[in-house]
């Protein structure tokens, strides 16, 4: 058969292995949307069910193949003329269509499944894949339970059904129990003793019963396998299938394995996502490629290490999986780099922040919390007394207020280790406050914005101060944190003016 040999062609089944986990099953619809997503991600082969075995699955492959238009459509079978048949119907709009149809290749499937001999086994996947090759060209055969098949066995019915016209052979290892050598082994042994292997291409089907199903499709595709056969996210019967994802990056990465796929692999962040949304199958946080930890750092040391040279800790480029930064995670075991980042994040200048006064604080913090946010750091800044080299710092603020008062405060501040303090009028406590403090500083500073939020509800609670000031035609945002509204705006004001003062 006539291929690039450096090709791995990728035959996605999340829509039909990944579909078989209880609580998982799509609608037509549903099975659609994912369809038409893995078509953009360039998989080359979509499994797209199995017809026989429901009026749904039959018409999800009918309503597949009208819907896209690149990918092989495959609809899986046994190996009897009635699932062909279906198969068959439903593969009728396919433009690209292909049958999978198999049985089992071990003893054990041939003693205790199917109460029959190894030579009986053999003509009956040799006449399902000529029944199929009647209406379809292409045909998959599947080899079930091939890894813990007798080798010489499993090379005969391979080389009999590439005779009988099977375009593609799978060497599924249907429940996880190779070790990667064993089955690079069996792969490499087809390799060198099928005389026609040449006519088709073998395809790699593991599972992860034991952990195993990604590293043994690459001991696969290392001793001559070219074909994949994968769902996103690694879902599937049991403990899953081998992960699209994690074979598509890690030929992406290893490069000296001299073998590439179609796939965008940007694609693959927002398609994790959409499976694990529609299929109600929560990504485990840790996983490779697309769990929310992959890209995530907590520990000091490493976030140093990252944001230093981001290849120190990583060696995938976040957005080469469609996601657009790493994660610095604060945390009690974060140093003063990954602090001082967050804080430049937020508009904070480094050289005029007493950062060593801040982490004290922030360390505080962060043994209460398990994890640090932005309104966390905002409420550091906004708080503190000694947050910025050389800043001005609140030493008393007083208002007066009501009917019919004239709103008046009054405010002491140090700046450059002077005391200095001003009284003044406003429209309003907060707007007198402002004045004040501009009496003191004699700068022309425009506020642009204030906004005022509650953290959680109720007269007792924190209000969140954001303010935006306009200095010298640049823009400052400042923030502050307090239970009195004048002492959180009065904070939030200071924080924008250290900023540029």
């Amino acid at each position: 058969m006539i291929h690039d040999p450096n090709r791995i062609y990728v035959f996605d089944t999340t829509l039909r292995d990944g579909e078989q986990v209880p609580g998982c099953q799509l609608t037509t619809s549903e099975k659609i949307e994912i369809a038409k997503e893995l078509e953009l991600l360039g998989v080359d082969v979509i499994e797209a069910g199995f017809p026989i075995s429901s009026p749904g699955d039959f018409q999800s492959v009918v309503e597949l193949s009208k819907a896209v238009s690149e990918p092989v459509i495959c609809a899986l079978t046994r190996a009897n003329t009635k699932d062909i048949d279906a198969a068959v119907e439903s593969l009728k709009y396919a433009k690209r269509p292909r049958i999978h149809t198999g049985i089992g290749s071990s003893d054990m499937h041939i003693k205790y499944k199917f109460n029959s001999t190894r030579e009986e086994i053999l003509q009956r996947g040799v006449d399902a894949v000529k029944y199929a090759k009647k209406f379809v060209e292409d045909i998959e055969f599947y080899a079930e339970d091939a890894g813990r098949a007798d080798i010489e066995f499993l090379a005969k019915m391979v080389e009999a059904v590439i005779a009988a016209g099977a375009t593609v052979v799978n060497i599924p290892d249907t429940n996880g129990y190779c070790l990667p050598d064993q089955y690079g082994a069996k792969i490499k042994f087809l390799m060198d003793n099928v005389k026609n292997i040449d006519k088709a291409i073998i395809s790699v089907h593991c599972h992860n019963d034991l952990g195993l199903a990604t590293a043994n499709t690459i001991a696969g595709i290392q001793n001559g396998a070219r074909q994949v056969e994968c769902t996103i996210n690694g879902i599937g019967e049991r403990a899953g299938n081998t992960s699209l994802e994690e074979v598509a990056m890690i030929l992406k990465t290893h490069t000296t394995l001299g073998k590439y796929t179609n796939i965008n692999s940007k694609k693959f962040h927002q398609l994790s996502g959409m499976v694990s949304r529609m299929m109600r199958m929560p990504v485990q946080p840790n996983k490779a490629i697309v769990g929310k930890n992959a890209f995530a750092h907590s520990s000091g040391i490493h976030q140093d290490g990252v944001l230093k040279f981001r290849e120190n800790y990583e060696i995938i480029n976040p957005e080469d999986v469609g996601i657009d930064q790493s994660e610095i995670i604060l945390t009690a075991r974060s140093g003063r780099h990954a602090l001082k980042h967050h804080l430049e994040r937020l508009g904070y200048v480094p050289d005029k922040i007493n950062l060593d006064e801040v982490y004290e604080r922030f360390l505080i913090l962060a043994d209460k919390k398990k994890e640090i946010n932005d309104d966390d750091l905002l409420s550091l800044m906004g708080e503190g007394t000694n947050n910025y080299k050389d800043g001005i710092h609140i030493k008393l603020l007083q208002v007066q207020c009501g009917h019919p008062l004239v709103p008046t405060s009054t405010i002491r501040i140090e700046y450059k280790n002077e005391v200095k303090e001003a009284s003044a009028t406003g429209n309003g406590p907060v707007n007198a406050t402002i004045n004040a403090v501009n009496a003191i500083i004699g700068k022309d500073i425009n506020l642009k914005e204030l906004h005022i939020d509650s953290i959680h509800g109720g007269s007792t609670d924190n209000c969140k101060v954001t303010m935006t000031l306009v200095y010298n035609e640049k823009t400052y945002l400042g923030y502050g944190f307090h239970t009195d509204i004048v002492q959180a705006s009065a904070q939030a004001y200071l924080d924008a003016v250290n900023k540029f003062i």
